[in-house]
């Protein structure tokens, strides 16, 4: 692994005159800068610039993160609550017992304007040391999050995804359609939901302006769905790998306790089967690679590619196939972004391949890791396009050991012929 630098103290409010109104995180033991910036919704480096760190930064527990607006610290801290004046732009921190409807009382604005200025649903539990931004008193919800919105909401509003939502569930409800509000989120109509995600909802009547999904692409392989019970020890005793393994290529500590609805990447022709329905809600493991928001054209794809020796039309053919260019995806087996990397091959790229750090939240980064483990592919194949695609989708061990299965037969049929749309 790369060697980070080491975070001594921070007092960036003392120094940044931007912290002004900002939340502020105290760091928790084994928390990292990633880790933080991703729960509060935002780049690793806008989180790093705000506090004069370097996004490769190591922080220390106790010491304090400033987040700046655009993100709201929902993590639990041991900083005590913050009094703030109810004005716009204020922020207020979360104190034991709390509850929207308290805090909206004591500084005179609406609970409904409340929950619509944090991207919260006005029943949604608090969590103690979470930040919450104060929206200014008598301002009106220009945003809906309630899981009972009414339909045709007049302008785009926001909506937090509940346990056991769907995009069409939440479409019908809003009065758009399905099309229309994957599209504006980035997302593959058929793709994950994660509980917790704040969706930007397209004005009614609204028509998608982009395709979020490649036609005719296999299911991701090795896919699962935890289940109430399962444990990590058990699942990789099942698929008869090392729990350290199948923790690494997830992104997880060995002795991580696992929750019902986190998806995870199996080995390729694991035997888990499970008798008990998969949970409706959907958690995704918190590791990079990031999904964030962000598209690229197949030519920014295929230059990026370039760059790192791989035919820019074969790494073109393989993201549409993967994601469509989609750098919100995340596939049911917690692979994400663009190029569709699981957290595991994202480490070993920076590690390994990677000649300087690649950010986990950036679109660019996503098809650079891809690129290089590509071009480790084809090298490993003998510069072969195909042996190469098939080993990216299946795994270069498990075609050495086995072939290609249908699946892969298929997936690298489509790359193939997708090649020629991409000047290749």
């Amino acid at each position: 692994m790369l060697a980070r630098p080491l975070l001594v103290a921070l007092a960036a409010c003392a120094i940044l005159p931007a912290c002004a109104g900002a939340a502020v995180h105290t760091v928790a033991p084994g928390e990292t800068l990633w880790g933080v910036a991703m729960a509060n919704g935002m780049p690793t480096a806008t989180l790093a610039a705000a506090n004069g760190l370097s996004p490769e930064a190591r922080v220390i527990a106790g010491t304090n993160l400033t987040i700046p607006f655009g993100g709201s610290s929902t993590m639990s801290s041991a900083a005590p609550a913050v009094a703030a004046a109810p004005a716009a732009g204020g922020s207020i921190r979360v104190a034991p017992g709390d509850s929207l409807g308290a805090i909206a009382a004591r500084q005179g604005v609406s609970v409904a304007s409340l929950a619509a200025a944090n991207g919260l649903s006005p029943t949604g539990i608090l969590l103690a040391g979470s930040a919450l931004r104060l929206p200014a008193p008598g301002s009106t919800v220009t945003s809906t999050t309630s899981t009972s919105s009414a339909a045709g909401s007049a302008g785009a509003g926001s909506y937090r995804v509940v346990s056991g939502d769907s995009l069409g569930a939440i479409a019908a409800r809003q009065g758009v359609s399905t099309a229309s509000l994957a599209a504006l989120n980035g997302l593959s109509i058929d793709g994950l939901l994660p509980t917790g995600r704040i969706l930007r909802l397209p004005a009614a009547g609204s028509s998608p302006t982009a395709t979020t999904s490649a036609p005719g692409a296999p299911a991701a392989m090795g896919a699962y769905k935890v289940r109430p019970g399962d444990t990590l020890s058990g699942l990789a005793a099942a698929s008869r790998v090392p729990v350290a393994q199948m923790a690494f290529m997830n992104g997880l500590s060995p002795s991580a306790h696992i929750i019902a609805g986190t998806v995870l990447k199996l080995p390729t022709g694991a035997a888990v089967t499970s008798s008990v329905p998969a949970p409706a809600q959907t958690i995704v493991p918190q590791a990079p690679p990031l999904a964030s928001a962000g598209r690229l054209s197949a030519t920014d794809v295929g230059s990026l590619a370039a760059q790192q020796g791989v035919s820019g039309s074969l790494a073109a053919a393989i993201a549409w196939q993967e994601s469509g260019f989609n750098n919100a995806m995340i596939s049911p087996a917690n692979a994400r972004g663009i190029m569709q990397i699981l957290p595991g091959t994202w480490d070993w790229v920076q590690a390994n391949l990677a000649s300087s750090h690649l950010d986990p939240s950036s679109p660019s980064d996503n098809v650079r890791a891809g690129s290089l483990y590509l071009a480790h592919l084809l090298r490993e194949t003998g510069g072969d396009p195909t042996t190469a695609a098939a080993a990216y989708y299946q795994g270069l061990d498990s075609v050495r050991r086995i072939g290609m299965l249908p699946e892969t037969q298929r997936y690298v049929a489509n790359v193939m012929a997708l090649r020629s749309r991409f000047g290749g």
